[in-house]
């Protein structure tokens, strides 16, 4: 009798299955969760890039540069102008690009002044004593930074510890 239990085929897919499923629910899940957090971190980079190429492109007039320095602020309405086109795509108002992007004081804007002889300048650098190179990144502030949001967050998967980041910086133009 138990030997012909044993042999007994039907059933044994239901149950195959059902021992697989929630394997293959979590690989497809995570795998959902990995390219969502992919697609973040490339929001950020492109945001941050789009920022120092914006900012770089501004007055020198924006960017004092009488001493050789490091994580200066710069004038007129350059920091705020930044911080909303990094965050919105756009100069005044917009809509976050990312989901719970709110926090303008996310994003740092600073420059360096750098003695044009240590990079080898020419052209339009020719005759500057200081050459302004504006730095956009994510704020490394604990209470600033920039949190991924999950896709399963309101399911209670918890994210909480995994932030964005991404720098990126262009010499001022003066355009």
């Amino acid at each position: 009798m138990f030997v012909r239990l044993f042999r007994e085929q039907s059933g044994s897919s239901a149950a195959e299955m059902a021992l697989v499923t929630p394997l293959l629910i979590a690989l497809m899940f995570g795998a959902f969760e990995l390219g969502n957090y992919f697609l973040s971190e490339h929001v950020v980079v492109k945001a941050v890039r789009d920022g120092a190429r914006y900012a770089g492109r501004l007055s020198f007039s924006n960017f004092s540069c009488t001493t050789a320095s490091t994580d200066n602020v710069p004038g007129g309405t350059v920091e705020a102008d930044t911080r909303n086109l990094v965050r919105t795509g756009q100069l005044t108002g917009g809509n976050a690009r990312l989901t719970g992007w709110t926090d303008p004081q996310s994003i740092r804007v600073t420059y360096d002044c750098v003695d044009p002889a240590s990079v080898s300048a020419s052209g339009i650098y020719e005759g500057m004593n200081f050459i302004p190179v504006v730095k956009v990144a994510t704020s490394t502030d604990n209470a600033h930074r920039l949190q991924y949001q999950s896709l399963f967050n309101k399911l209670g998967f918890d994210s909480s510890t995994l932030y964005l980041n991404a720098s990126s910086q262009s010499p001022v133009m003066g355009l």
